[in-house]
């Protein structure tokens, strides 16, 4: 049955959520968006899961791989069973939106000028970079006199009273702090919750989704990363370290003893946590503990176009995208039998149709996972990469190391609680 990627949320209350293999996992709930205080496209977040044990959890958005007429299917079937908790700036359709008196101002139906009117649904539409925003608003006139109004669909943008003082969305402070941050990078977000009160930066980590926290956590010194992570609960630390890049996540937990983390291990996806315990495995200033468990790595069978897709990822780093990692299966690391790479710039200049097989550079070579910081840097330098494979001695593809990695770790450790020296440049006079 083909997915949809249009269709009105309330549709989906109900509906079967179902794991990659097809087993039942619960129902739809609910449906979260993310309101904002400027008048921006509300985004959708997440879906309120029933299991099948009555408890309530939440699945973002992007664990959704298919919406079918008859069921919701996710990318995995491990789930984080922590129970659903509303946080700053999260709305639910059911619970708040619906049934909420807006104005609406389309010139398309004037009918409706000056009326006051509730919203029924909202229409959600996935986007070419697979996020879903709300679209379309489905409102009806109150009804008079037992009378059933017609239902009407006119774009958000129209729709007045969608905000979050209309709906009366709690921690407005919270909330509108998380608005700033909208559009910054993550380091730009790190520096400020760094300057924050206490109180106060325990409220907005709280708040921060966990791909979005993870991001942030980052960017902040180790010992900071540490901190915060143990003001979470357990499992919400383990989820957040799921979401963070596997080298950094064994980063965060190298700086730590071995039993606390463990703790962490242990209440991880084991998915993740045996990327993270075989990255733990390797001296941290080696090229194994260096190197990211999750490049590109492609079978000699994809095509060029399937190659380019891949790296249209925007969460792929710059580094991570400029080569792809070509080997026999398995393609998970550690990989089957490593052919070589393709830079990025051959994909672009080959018919989308071609094997990337047939243009494979068998020559460059490859890393192995003892190699010091020090040969990294030669390494990079010589061959002109910002990114390198890490392959063992059985010619499997362990990894590979980016260039941020690498000066992440050539830079003093406190390099990030430091403002950037100016740079003064004297222009004289030639002749």
């Amino acid at each position: 049955m083909a997915s949809v990627n249009r269709v009105y949320a309330a549709r989906l209350v109900g509906m079967v959520v179902l794991g990659p293999d097809g087993e039942s996992i619960g129902r739809v709930r609910d449906v979260v968006i993310g309101i904002s205080l400027v008048r921006q496209q509300p985004r959708v977040l997440g879906l309120v899961i029933e299991l099948l044990s009555r408890r309530r959890i939440f699945v973002p958005i992007l664990r959704v791989t298919a919406i079918e007429p008859g069921a919701v299917t996710l990318s995995t079937g491990s789930v984080s069973l922590r129970r659903f908790s509303q946080r700053p700036g999260e709305v639910l359709v059911l619970g708040q939106v619906v049934e909420t008196r807006v104005r609406v101002t389309d010139p398309d139906l004037p009918q409706l000028e000056g009326l006051d009117v509730v919203v029924v649904d909202l229409g959600i539409e996935q986007t070419r970079t697979r996020d879903w925003m709300v679209t379309r608003v489905a409102v009806r006139p109150q009804r008079r006199l037992g009378r059933r109004s017609n239902i009407y669909s006119t774009d958000w943008v129209h729709v007045q009273g969608l905000t979050p003082s209309g709906l009366a969305m709690p921690d407005q402070g919270v909330a509108q702090l998380l608005e700033q941050f909208q559009g910054q990078r993550a380091v730009e977000v790190a520096d400020a919750i760094r300057e924050l009160p206490d109180k106060r930066r325990h409220e907005v980590v709280n708040a921060l989704d966990d791909e979005r926290l993870a991001d942030v956590l980052q960017e902040l010194p180790e010992e900071e990363q540490v901190e915060l992570l143990r003001q979470l609960k357990t499992d919400r630390a383990a989820d957040v370290l799921e979401a963070m890049d596997p080298d950094d996540a064994a980063d965060l937990l190298g700086t730590m003893t071995p039993a606390d983390a463990e703790q962490f291990l242990r209440r991880m996806d084991p998915e993740d946590s045996e990327d993270v315990r075989r990255l733990l495995s390797h001296s941290p200033d080696t090229a194994g503990g260096l190197m990211t468990s999750e490049p590109v790595v492609l079978a000699p069978d994809t095509t060029v176009a399937e190659a380019l897709a891949r790296v249209r990822d925007p969460d792929l780093t710059p580094a991570l995208a400029s080569l792809v990692f070509v080997v026999r299966p398995p393609t998970a690391t550690p990989t089957g039998s490593y052919l070589g790479c393709v830079h990025l710039q051959r994909l672009l200049r080959e018919p989308p149709a071609a094997l990337v097989s047939g243009i494979v550079d068998k020559d460059l070579p490859s890393l192995q996972p003892e190699d010091s910081l020090g040969a990294l840097t030669r390494y990079f330098a010589a061959y002109n990469l910002v990114c390198g494979p890490v392959v063992d001695d059985e010619n499997h593809l362990l990894g590979a190391v980016s260039v941020d990695d690498v000066l992440d770790h050539l830079l003093p450790d406190d390099w990030r609680e430091h403002e950037a020296e100016p740079v003064i440049v004297s222009a004289e006079r030639t002749t």
